[in-house]
């Protein structure tokens, strides 16, 4: 059984659930759905310039997480737009917070339990 994924911590509310094509495509639209998480990934590292470091400090995950959110997001993006699909933006694993996130790294379980 896989390990239960960490809560990602977000600062911030997304101010619209969706986009779509200007210019619908004959047939149903079809689209993706982009987790939370991968917005604020995108928002942080593309948006605001940020380096991957500082953004995964950001979000409460270790670099390769946020490297892996953030090529799946981009993924998500880039067929969107290449193909005239539709994004929402909703589901994922994360939490709204204005706090720091708790910090991790080397020993962060240790401290986080007290230890440490």
């Amino acid at each position: 059984m896989p390990r239960p994924r960490r809560c990602r911590w977000i600062r911030h509310q997304p101010p619209v659930q969706a986009f779509f094509p200007q210019q619908a495509l004959p047939g149903p639209l079809r689209g993706v759905t982009l987790p939370l998480e991968g917005l604020e990934a995108l928002r942080l590292v593309d948006a605001e310039g940020l380096d991957q470091d500082a953004a995964a400090r950001f979000m409460g995950v270790s670099r390769p997480t946020l490297s892996r959110i953030l090529a799946e997001a981009r993924e998500l993006v880039a067929r969107a737009l290449t193909n005239g699909w539709a994004i929402r933006i909703e589901g994922g694993n994360a939490r709204f917070t204005e706090e720091p996130p708790p910090a991790i790294g080397p020993g962060w379980r240790r401290r986080r339990r007290g230890g440490l």
